[in-house]
């Protein structure tokens, strides 16, 4: 016989999983897969201590990857585009004029704006750490400009695309996960990013103001600009790829359909504007585009993107979700939800608490993408059950998950940082001003009530109708397993 499994229960299924995870990622320096497994696992035990049939846990870890799969197809789009757009010479060209901006004086500012750009372009801040984000160190302590400083601006700018670009993992993960529309997430968050982007420019403006009338050494970014020349035909027609697709979210088209004209595109700018071979450009779009030009950065920017790039988020994805699929239909995410929503009695305090699991995740579990994960699971039901829309929920797991994960050196973003910039999350805290910001407006936002939408009485008789659907699936699939 079936019985309620309490929080104890719940959390002592945490506790063991995160635990896993601080050792295998901090100590033993190995990724978060195992640690997922493990939990779910235990989960698994705990579900059948408390009288779940096996066949119930089994379509339980089912039904949690099944709620992954659209964002697991946006997210192999994504590595499809990356690769098309790098083949095509589209992110060479974005990055090329974007390089073209540095000025001595406002130094803070346009490593800032660049790695704004690039991760843009790109959908990754690690990449763009690892490109832009080394020259511009290299380039800023030749100024005289502190490190912590330097390492701020370029984690701020670098995050900031991380977040807005619809070409990044996480971005379609916290959409994909709440069931909202790709392109509405990203306007969404707007109302916290933009602000927040503001004051961090002027933040960086007016440190930079001591180093003003520094000369910049701009070698190497001379000798990245003539690479990339004899590399890439360079050109800003090129620009109408990434501008048409902007043009057709503009215009509601689907994420799905405007991702794959662009990628259409770059598969034929590769072809007949770069002179690369079909061969070259379908290899471009499997295991991501190759290129050796000798400059190490330039190698380092363009060697990505590809279906196989993204292996490793679906697969992570595809584990965490059977993790938080037990959780979830076996009761004890509800188990610890009606422990936090005593306290979460407002809309503010509701979205507090979900910034506040996020960080929690971020510290414990040590990976950015199981901090979008878990909560995503843990608060979906709480926010339809007060009439919030899902893009409410999306946005908070992004403000509260994706940027708050450099704070924590044990972090895999914290230590990958500390790796590339040379610079400790200590120390580096401080001036990633954007990273802490949003969180903070995003929990104003929550208590005055700005920019908090409410779902139409259409989209909550929809999500019922959602709800129903999928309690009559459950109770089939209990008739089926018994």
């Amino acid at each position: 016989m079936k019985k309620d499994i309490s929080a104890s229960w719940a959390l002592l299924t945490f506790a063991i999983m995160i635990t896993t995870m601080l050792v295998t990622v901090v100590i033993l320096e190995q990724s978060p897969h195992v640690p997922l497994i493990v939990g779910t696992i235990v989960a698994a035990i705990v579900a059948k201590k408390h009288g779940f049939k096996w066949m119930e846990i089994e379509e339980m870890m089912y039904k949690g990857i099944r709620l992954a799969l659209p964002a697991i197809v946006i997210i192999i789009l994504v590595g499809l585009t990356i690769g098309a757009w790098i083949g095509g010479g589209v992110v060479a060209t974005m990055i090329f004029y974007g390089l073209k901006l540095i000025s001595p004086a406002w130094f803070l500012v346009t490593i800032l704006l660049l790695c704004s750009i690039v991760s843009l372009a790109i959908g990754s801040s690690w990449s763009t750490m690892a490109t832009i984000g080394v020259a511009g160190m290299g380039i800023g302590l030749s100024m005289g400009i502190p490190a912590p400083m330097i390492a701020g601006a370029v984690i701020s700018g670098s995050y900031f695309g991380d977040k807005m670009s619809p070409l990044s993992d996480t971005t379609n993960l916290a959409a994909g996960l709440t069931n909202t529309d790709l392109f509405d997430h990203i306007k969404h968050m707007l109302y916290t990013t933009i602000p927040a982007l503001i004051i961090t420019l002027v933040a960086f403006g007016l440190m930079g103001r001591s180093f003003a009338d520094v000369a910049m050494n701009s070698e190497k970014i001379l000798t990245t600009l003539d690479v990339m020349e004899k590399s890439f035909v360079i050109s800003p027609w090129l620009l109408l790829v990434p501008v048409g697709v902007i043009v057709m979210v503009a215009k509601k088209v689907p994420a799905i359909p405007a991702l794959i004209i662009g990628i259409i595109s770059g598969f034929l700018l590769q072809i007949f504007v770069q002179g690369g071979s079909p061969t070259m450009a379908v290899q471009a779009l499997q295991e991501g585009f190759a290129i050796s030009t000798g400059n190490e950065m330039v190698d380092e920017l363009f060697n990505r993107g590809g279906l196989d790039s993204m292996m490793y988020t679906v697969s992570m994805t595809i584990v965490a979700m059977t993790f938080g699929g037990v959780l979830e239909y076996s009761g004890m995410l509800k188990a610890l939800m009606d422990v936090v929503v005593k306290f979460a009695k407002s809309t503010g305090s509701l979205i507090a608490s979900t910034i506040a699991a996020c960080i929690t995740t971020n510290a414990t579990c040590s990976e950015q993408y199981i901090s979008i994960v878990v909560p995503s699971r843990m608060f979906a039901g709480v926010y339809q059950n007060r009439g919030l829309h899902s893009k409410n929920l999306s946005r908070a797991l992004e403000d509260g998950g994706t940027l708050t994960s450099v704070f924590f050196p044990w972090n895999t973003c914290g230590v990958f940082i500390l790796a590339t910039l040379g610079v400790s999350a200590m120390e580096y805290a401080p001036y990633a001003i954007l990273n802490f910001v949003v969180p903070i407006i995003s929990i104003i936002y929550g208590y005055v009530g700005f920019a908090i939408v409410k779902m139409t009485p259409e989209e909550i008789e929809e999500a019922n109708q959602r709800k129903k659907e999928a309690q009559e699936n459950d109770m089939n699939n209990m008739v089926v397993a018994d």
